[in-house]
């Protein structure tokens, strides 16, 4: 049997110089704006409780635009829900693309990891959740709220608190994160359409076929797309199905592979292009008119008394851990798959807590689980904010802990010691890369051989020499 049959595969190994380009671009941008995500969620809670402004919140967020004889008069919180987050989820489909066929999902044993553990990190909530509601007697329509990832709020934690996470680990979150958008995509098409406007939705589908065919023919203009994308949005509304998954489907026809003469594919500049408006201004924005929500003593204390909220805590802190990690440990169990030399278990422990943080998908899912009921809507959201907030807590403390250790493994990746552009650790089987170093290498000994010369010829000139006391030797 040869060597490559029997040594284990690695998983969490470092990543090939173009995944990690494109990873560490994708997420400068999503800590940007995690970190505006953060601040709208704090303007949205001191908007929402400060006694003098509280009024002006909520005639805000009522405030509503737009023509009604289309069906699209909505209040703004609608709006940035409906409108804005289909920005966002346009972003995650082409993120989802470019992973099927371009990164590393588009191997089935590397993807069967991340895949395994974004189920196993929505299901245990949702069992967590179930459990947690069933003993207290409340209402198990909310399962789904604990089940989703906040990558932007995640990233904007590790940038607060300021850890070297390697850039493995952060893969591992975005594309865990990628998956986790795609199923509560599923979960929300699938089990918050309760009412089909079939002439509608006809409508939404004949204008995806004509948004392909143009792809497909290489028509090229925003000035095509975006207004044929606002009609398919719409007609996608009023048909019932939650209005983001348009965007969603529009993502995922873009082509995300290069062609010859090609340095980016069209998804990918898309998706340059975009994305720091979803990060920028599409989130944010949903977060201000979403996380308002009462933060009196009482309704804190309600979120740990009444099952549907102390289910929702419970799901993001215990239910996303127990998940991810376990779904992690068993697959590299049970394919023999052993974890990268430089990272620990305790280390996926850490990066499992900090998946625990689940804000705009969550913030969304509760929306429409409890639409109508605005007293448990609220009460929600609050759990959604309690439960991030323990998660991030949480992981600050375990990632503190190693982030020394992280520090060196960051260091190692962005060594560029002969000044060629490419980190060293990527080119330790190119002969040129050895020859430079030795050129340097040379170089520098030279100028010591150098400083040696001149040294011992002025420590000659000084009478008696370096021992000399007294004219006498030492």
């Amino acid at each position: 049997m040869t060597a490559s049959r029997t040594s284990p595969r690695k998983v969490l190994g470092r990543l090939s110089l173009p995944e990690r380009t494109f990873v560490l671009d994708a997420l400068r941008t999503e800590t940007v704006g995690g970190v505006l995500l953060l601040l709208a969620a704090v303007t949205a809670l001191l908007w929402a409780n400060i006694p003098g402004l509280r009024h002006s919140y909520e005639t805000v967020g009522h405030l509503h635009l737009g023509p009604g004889s289309l069906g699209l008069n909505l209040s703004i919180a609608h709006w940035a829900a409906d409108g804005l987050l289909a920005v966002f989820f346009f972003v995650a489909g082409i993120e989802l693309k470019r992973e099927l066929v371009a990164g590393d999902l588009r191997d089935p044993r590397a993807a069967v990891l991340p895949v395994v553990a974004a189920l196993c990190g929505m299901a245990v909530p949702a069992v967590v959740y179930t459990l947690s509601v069933r003993a207290g007697g409340g209402s198990t329509q909310g399962w789904a709220v604990p089940t989703a990832t906040d990558i932007a709020f995640a990233l904007a934690v590790l940038a607060v608190i300021g850890t070297s996470l390697p850039s493995a680990l952060r893969a591992f979150l975005l594309t865990l994160a990628v998956v986790d958008d795609l199923f509560a995509i599923l979960v929300i098409a699938v089990f918050f359409t309760d009412r089909l406007h079939f002439a509608a939705l006809g409508g939404a589908v004949a204008g995806l076929a004509v948004f392909w065919l143009l792809l497909r023919k290489g028509v090229r203009g925003w000035y095509v797309y975006v207004p044929l994308g606002v009609v398919v949005w719409a007609l996608m509304y009023n048909s019932g199905v939650h209005a983001t998954i348009a965007g969603v489907a529009m993502g995922l026809m873009l082509r995300c592979t290069s062609r010859e003469g090609e340095e980016h594919s069209p998804g990918e500049r898309v998706e340059h292009l975009v994305r720091p408006l979803s990060a920028g201004l599409a989130v944010p924005l949903f977060a201000l008119f979403s996380a308002g929500v009462s933060l009196s003593g009482g309704a804190l204390a309600d979120v740990f008394t009444r099952p549907e909220t102390l289910g929702v805590v419970l799901g993001l802190v215990v239910g996303k851990t127990v998940g991810i990690f376990g779904g992690t440990w068993l697959t590299a169990r049970f394919t023999r798959a052993e974890l990268s030399e430089d990272l620990r278990w305790a280390d996926l422990f850490a990066v499992a807590v900090l998946a625990g943080i689940g804000f705009t998908v969550s913030l969304l899912i509760g929306e429409l689980a409890f639409e109508g009921d605005a007293v448990l809507t609220g009460e929600v959201k609050a759990a959604v904010l309690t439960g991030s907030l323990i998660a991030a807590v949480c992981a600050t403390v375990l990632l503190k802990l190693r982030n020394a250790k992280y520090r060196r493994l960051c260091e190692d990746e962005e060594r560029d010691e002969d000044s060629d552009g490419i980190p060293d650790v990527y080119e330790q089987d190119d002969p040129a890369y050895h020859l430079r170093m030795a050129e340097i290498h040379e170089r520098k000994a030279a100028e010591h051989r150098r400083r040696a010369a001149e040294a011992r010829h002025g420590l000659a000139e000084v009478p008696g020499g370096a021992g000399d006391e007294d004219g006498r030797p030492a």
